[in-house]
C-alpha cells in the first residue's frame, strides 16, 4: 500500500518543494509514497477567504480560525480517512526517531501548516490533532516542518533506500548519535583514516564504532546519554 502524505497550508506552491529531488522524489515517481496538497484558504470565509482574526482577550497578531481550519481538515480526511492528523507546532511533542518509525509504518499523516500567532484551540480539540514540534525554535510557519517530517518518514519506507544496514546504523536508531566516517583518501591534509577502519577485523570495527557513538553522545547529548544508559540498565 502507497503511504500518503496529506498536507494542509496556505502556500501550496511550496509543494513538493525538494521533497521531488533525490530518493525521496524518486521514492514519489516510483509510487512508493504520494503528496496530496490542500490550500487551507479555499474554505477561508467570505468574498477575501479569510483565514484568521484577531486573538480572543487581546494581543499581537492574528489567529487561525477554528471552523476554516477544521473545514479543511475535514475536507482532506475525506480522501485520507486513516491519516494520523498532526498539526505542526512549537508547543508540540518533539519528533524523535521512535514516532519517526511509528508514522512511517501507519497508512500516512496528514499535517496541518500553522501560520500567523497559532490556531484556534477548538480545532484542535475537536479534529484530535497531534501537536508535533521540530524542536525549541520557532519558524514563520508548519510547512519546514512538514516537509522534513515527511522526508524522514518516507526515507524509511521500504524500498527507498539502498541499504537496510544503513538505516539501522544512523543516529538515533539505537539511542546513539552514529559514529564518526571516514573514505578515500587515506590522508588528508596530514590526517589518517583511524588504522581500526582499514584493518579488516570486523569485531574490532563494531566496537571502536560504537565506543565513538556513545563518546559522541555522552559529549554532545546528555540527555540521549542518559535515557540510553537506563535502557543499558
Amino acid at each position: 500500500m502507497t503511504w500518503k502524505a496529506t498536507v494542509l497550508t496556505l502556500f501550496p506552491s511550496m509543494f513538493p518543494g525538494p521533497l521531488d529531488a533525490s530518493l525521496i522524489g524518486q521514492a514519489r515517481q516510483n509510487g512508493i509514497w504520494s503528496l496530496d496538497v490542500h490550500d487551507i484558504r479555499e474554505h477561508g470565509i467570505g468574498r477575501h477567504r479569510a483565514v484568521d482574526d484577531t486573538p480572543a482577550g487581546g494581543g499581537p497578531g492574528m489567529v487561525m480560525r477554528a471552523d476554516v481550519a477544521a473545514n479543511a481538515v475535514d475536507a482532506a480526511k475525506a480522501g485520507h480517512p486513516e491519516a494520523v492528523a498532526i498539526y505542526l507546532s512549537p508547543r508540540g511533542a518533539p519528533l524523535d526517531q521512535r514516532r519517526v518509525r511509528a508514522l512511517a509504518g501507519s497508512p500516512g499523516v496528514l499535517l496541518l501548516c500553522g501560520r500567523f500567532e497559532g490556531l484556534d484551540q477548538r480545532a484542535i480539540d475537536t479534529r484530535e490533532l497531534e501537536e508535533i514540534s521540530l524542536g525549541d525554535f520557532v519558524l514563520a510557519g508548519g510547512e519546514i516542518a512538514a516537509m522534513a517530517l515527511i522526508e524522514a518518514c518516507v526515507r524509511l519506507l521500504p524500498g527507498v533506500l539502498g541499504s537496510e544496514a544503513s538505516r539501522e546504523q544512523e543516529s538515533f536508531e539505537e539511542g546513539l548519535l552514529e559514529y564518526p566516517h571516514y573514505t578515500r583518501p587515506s590522508d588528508f591534509e596530514g590526517r589518517q583514516i583511524p588504522p581500526v577502519l582499514l584493518s579488516g577485523h570486523h569485531g574490532e570495527i563494531a566496537r571502536w564504532r560504537l565506543a565513538e557513538a556513545e563518546n559522541l553522545t555522552k559529549g554532545r547529548r546528555a540527555d540521549l546519554w542518559s535515557l540510553y544508559e537506563k535502557r543499558r540498565g
